[in-house]
């Protein structure tokens, strides 16, 4: 199949899934739903690959399409678990209600134009190497990079679920409102949760660039990589903690904010 219709067909797939999820948002009256069908868009996404990549080499796609869908379950089901347990994501209310003072937009229209339609060009982008690296039939044998591609991914998988858990079991403690999380991964990056996810798409990558349709997706590795610091990750989170929490500023001067590294100083705990 053309791979340029494939794409296409995809960006349709990514579209109508977060459309459909917008109209439950709309039931709802809350958009947090749309971190949890993210991942599960991506599984959308691989899924639509893998059905219309009826040339690519069949192991190969197997491979990336079974490691999207663990990265996609793990993290959708986690979000859909931090939605039920601690409800609505602020950032989102934050942004439909300053659309609602500032330019009069209802919920509806809000919620469509500034989440929902934003997300299916970011979700098409940033999952690239799910999509290309499958169309490819040669070469005809997994090498020593897509090995490699699918132990990184699983590392970063691995160390996403283990920073979410410390988070969590941090959260849970009952002076941890008074408190910044630096231990555990915490300790050597700001966010080790992306730090995993990008190494999750990083490996997704290496396996599909053993083909050269795959090295066609560096873009979107890029991209997400930009995206979880600058834009729709750190960049919205670290301000407001900054704001709010005593002693995040310190934690900033002395812990990477992506990479990690041992601590440059002893961020401080009040």
């Amino acid at each position: 199949m053309d791979i340029a219709l494939a794409l296409l067909i995809n960006f349709a797939v990514a579209l109508g899934l977060l459309l459909t999820v917008w109209l439950v948002c709309l039931a709802l009256r809350d958009a947090t739903i749309v971190d949890a069908f993210w991942a599960f868009g991506q599984i959308a996404v691989a899924i639509a690959s893998f059905v219309q990549a009826t040339e690519g080499h069949e192991p190969r796609k197997l491979l990336m399409l079974g490691l999207c869908v663990l990265w996609g379950l793990r993290l959708g089901g986690y979000m859909l678990w931090r939605w039920r347990a601690h409800g609505p994501d602020r950032r989102y209310a934050s942004l439909i209600g300053k659309a609602g003072r500032d330019r009069g937009w209802g919920f509806a229209k809000a919620s469509l134009l500034l989440v929902f339609l934003t997300q299916a060009p970011v979700l098409w982008l940033s999952s690239l190497p799910v999509q290309l690296g499958q169309f490819a039939a040669t070469p005809a044998a997994l090498g020593p990079l897509a090995w490699i591609g699918a132990g990184v991914a699983l590392f970063g998988l691995a160390y996403e679920s283990v920073a979410d858990f410390q988070m969590q079991r941090f959260r849970a403690r009952p002076d941890a409102r008074d408190r910044v999380m630096n231990e555990g991964l915490w300790r050597y990056c700001r966010h080790p949760n992306y730090f995993g996810e990008a190494l999750v798409w990083i490996g997704i990558f290496l396996v599909g660039a053993e083909t050269l349709p795959g090295w066609f997706a560096l873009p979107g590795v890029l991209f997400l990589i930009w995206t979880l610091n600058k834009w729709s990750g750190a960049a919205t989170l670290e301000p407001r903690l900054t704001r709010t929490r005593a002693g995040y500023a310190d934690y900033v001067a002395a812990t990477n904010r992506f990479i990690p590294w041992p601590p440059r100083t002893a961020a401080a705990h009040d």
